[in-house]
């Protein structure tokens, strides 16, 4: 029998619901089945371009939006399929967008890196390494102007940390106690750079001291930690008391983009690093503390990749978006 006593329990078995925990591990699976299904989909032609997948991260993604509503925002990365999901996005809509499709978040013409979903308060992923960074630093602004109680969450990779919007963003959320997390999800690698030797410092969470602001390091691969981390920052920045930066400690186990060999990892570090996947152990939490029982969570994974497939099935038939109308939602002015 597992320990109940209070200091060995784990944050989320204590501070969620079961349908709440249903739904986390259900997300999980989600990102995993969706990104699977999206390789595949590009492998066979039926989807044109690049992406950038998350596959392993998952428990960064879901832990960090369980401590918020559909009133708070976040800012995602060129890798932000699995915080688009986590934020309770349409994943039927999000392949349609992939596909190209009118029916997609972004009308077919986002893409991959581009998708929001302003009604659940996703403000967008970003093709530009760190350009989530002062995006979230204004959302963060307005809330306070406006005295919405909303808070942001910036995702943004280690590469970014070594940007300069990343160093002026902190800056200026910290003068002006801004309502917003810095949500770091370090996978060890720049595209194909280890922070070993792109980062100065040992942990990005060390940078936060130069900022005035509070930071912490956690296992991002271990729901729990991640969801008690920001559930601690949110709480912080609701009360007035400004940012939190938050390092969260994972690993992708495809390379950089649908281009990247893989070359500059070894075997032994991928095998390490996928033997800590967070689904089987959350799922493993979750049983371990009696909220599912094994049947339970194999039905959600079969549930999952139903959805996922039924999605993808939706986007092939959708209709494409009409040449005539290529202009649309388009607001740079022409010269002269």
């Amino acid at each position: 029998m597992p320990d109940t006593s209070p200091a060995k329990v784990p944050f989320a078995i204590r501070h969620y619901p079961v349908a709440i925990l249903r739904d986390a591990l259900r997300q999980m699976h989600l990102i995993r089945k969706f990104e699977e299904g999206a390789e595949d989909c590009y492998t066979r032609g039926l989807i044109h371009g690049t992406m950038h997948l998350s596959i392993g991260q998952e428990a960064s993604a879901v832990g960090a939006c369980l401590p918020l509503n559909d009133a708070d925002k976040i800012t995602s990365t060129h890798r932000g399929h699995g915080h688009c999901i986590a934020k309770g996005a349409d994943v039927a809509l999000m392949f349609a967008e992939f596909f190209g499709k009118e029916t997609g978040y972004c009308k077919g013409r986002g893409g991959s890196m581009h998708i929001a979903d302003v009604t659940r308060g996703n403000l967008g992923a970003n093709g530009i390494v760190g350009g989530g960074l002062p995006l979230a630093v204004g959302a963060a602004l307005s809330a306070k102007r406006l005295n919405t109680g909303a808070i942001t969450v910036c995702f943004f990779g280690d590469g970014a940390n070594n940007e300069g919007a990343f160093h002026e963003a902190l800056n200026m959320a910290s003068i002006w106690k801004l309502p917003v997390i810095f949500f770091c999800e370090n996978n060890k690698y720049g595209m194909s750079v280890s922070t070993e030797r792109s980062t100065a410092v040992k942990s990005i969470a060390d940078r936060a001291p130069a900022y005035s602001m509070p930071s912490v390091s956690v296992d991002g691969n271990d729901l729990s930690a991640v969801a008690e981390a920001v559930e601690t920052a949110a709480i912080h920045a609701r009360a007035g008391d400004g940012p939190t930066l938050i390092e969260s400690v994972t690993y992708r186990w495809r390379g950089h983009s649908k281009s990247d060999r893989n070359r500059y990892r070894t075997k032994d570090e991928m095998a390490h690093w996928m033997a800590l996947d967070p689904i089987p152990r959350f799922a493993a939490l979750l049983t371990e503390h009696g909220v599912l029982t094994t049947t339970e969570i194999a039905a959600i994974e079969a549930g999952a990749a139903a959805e996922i497939a039924a999605a993808i099935e939706a986007a092939k038939s959708a209709p494409d978006p009409d040449l005539a109308e290529v202009t649309r939602d388009v607001y740079a002015a022409p010269l002269g």
